[in-house]
């Protein structure tokens, strides 16, 4: 059954023609021709005539880094190749790569269906959350978005479309998934749902007192949970934070008005960061401040308490473009993987960047379960930490390549749809199945049409 079409499409800030692109972290710019296709004829089309700087499929701009940019080549706006279908014999959706996932759940939670990962923002298309992989609060129990795609259709390298899936084709299925685009054009995909009686998340919150307490607390309880993180106070010495952790709540559980409309969901903006913010906006007094409102806001424990899907999963969504708030500079987001024996990494991060006043309002812990069988998924077994700090802290640049150093020596990786900064030797070695995945890209594209100034830097 189609349960959406152009009406429920997330608009975009892409037109066509020459554009200076970035991403959501607002460094690096580079220049591209930007180009909406409507069809897959479009796409092989665009594919047919490729220039020396190749092409580009860009979602909604929300990689931090540089992956869905690429100067001086032709960037692929995917916006009107958007369809959403619902099976509910099957409990699993077919939706355009264009389609975000802001309008796929506004299409399926009143039908009583949830997409199966999210990550901290609905603002993604389908085919970026196939390209990054994306993960979400509930790796630990349900691994990542890639992991739960049944199929997908795909334009090649050499113009031919490609239907692709674990079982018959799966390395170019798994080459593509967490593949940053660099394999073809993905153009839909068929995945599975997580079956809800309501659009209410049922949430434990508890205050921990430092960072030995929340990451106890983790690995004792988070498999009693479907959905775990905890947010951390990096500006204080002890790390103290507030774990959340919840699943999607029985229609039994709600009362009132929730109760006579238990899949009501309709997300708002509520505010929209201003289009100028200067320098020093988020500065060590702000940090501090923030940081301790945030604390003293939890409930020191709280249980069963019914949450809107916004409010518990993408609480930043609430402010349009909030990414203006580190001003002109940017800023950027450091996220690793480390397995469990190099846990302490989380604590020397959060140390190392106060020594440099790299402090953050958003320092996010989860754990990880197992990893799937895409050779550049970032997820592995234990610790993920993820740290937004602005991009113009003097001696940032240099703490973080000695973080890198600690990072590799763990056996851990950074994730790639959050980096702009690693360096083509820190990729090759902490992500070691790199060249199986450039032999299978290279099948799919032995031309090279796909690039981008993510592949370019790290020499993909």
């Amino acid at each position: 059954m189609t349960v959406a079409d152009s009406t429920a499409r997330t608009p975009l800030d892409l037109r066509e023609g020459e554009q200076v692109l970035t991403g959501w972290g607002r460094t690096a710019p580079s220049a591209a021709l930007v180009r909406q296709v409507r069809s897959i004829d479009d796409i092989r089309d665009a594919v047919a005539s490729a220039g020396a700087r190749g092409i580009l499929a860009r979602g909604l701009g929300r990689s931090y880094g540089d992956a869905a940019q690429s100067g001086g080549a032709t960037v692929l706006d995917l916006s009107m190749i958007d369809s959403i279908e619902l099976d509910p014999t099957t409990g699993t959706a077919t939706v355009g790569a264009g389609a975000s996932l802001d309008a796929v759940m506004r299409a399926l939670v009143p039908h009583g269906w949830f997409v199966p990962v999210t990550p901290g923002t609905r603002m993604v298309t389908v085919g970026g959350a196939i390209a990054a992989d994306v993960h979400g609060k509930n790796h630990h129990r349900d691994g990542t978005f890639g992991s739960h795609v049944q199929s997908m259709t795909l334009v090649d390298g050499q113009g031919n479309v490609r239907l692709l899936d674990p079982g018959s084709s799966p390395e170019p299925f798994w080459a593509t998934v967490g593949g940053m685009g660099l394999t073809g054009v993905v153009t839909q995909a068929t995945f599975d749902l997580i079956p809800i009686t309501s659009s209410r998340i049922s949430v434990d919150t508890e205050r921990t007192s430092d960072l030995d307490d929340v990451m106890a607390r983790m690995v004792d309880g988070d498999d009693a949970y479907r959905y775990s993180v905890a947010w951390v106070d990096s500006v204080h010495p002890s790390g103290r934070g507030v774990l959340t952790r919840g699943d999607h709540a029985p229609r039994e559980q709600l009362t009132g008005k929730d109760a006579s409309s238990p899949l009501v969901f309709e997300p708002a903006v509520l505010a929209t960061a201003p289009g100028i913010v200067p320098n020093g906006l988020v500065n060590p007094l702000t940090m501090r401040a923030f940081n301790e409102m945030w604390f003293r806001k939890a409930p020191k424990r709280k249980t069963g308490e019914l949450q809107g899907i916004s409010e518990f999963f993408h609480p930043l969504d609430i402010v349009q473009d909030w990414n203006r708030v580190y001003g002109p500079q940017g800023f950027l987001q450091y996220q690793f993987a480390v397995p469990d024996a190099a846990g302490h990494l989380v604590g020397s991060t959060l140390a190392a960047l106060r020594s440099v006043g790299a402090l953050s309002a958003l320092t996010v812990l989860k754990r990880f379960g197992a990893a799937n069988p895409a050779p550049l998924s970032f997820p592995q077994p234990g610790w993920t930490l993820a740290v937004d700090v602005p991009a113009g802290v003097d001696g940032l640049g240099p703490v973080l390549d000695r973080l890198d150093e600690e990072v590799l020596a763990a056996g851990g990786r950074l994730y790639l749809a959050k980096d702009s900064r690693m360096s083509p030797a820190m990729m090759a070695a902490t992500y070691p199945r790199l060249s199986e995945w450039q032999r299978h890209r290279d099948a799919m594209d032995p031309d090279g049409v796909f690039t981008s100034d993510l592949a370019r830097r790290l020499s993909l």
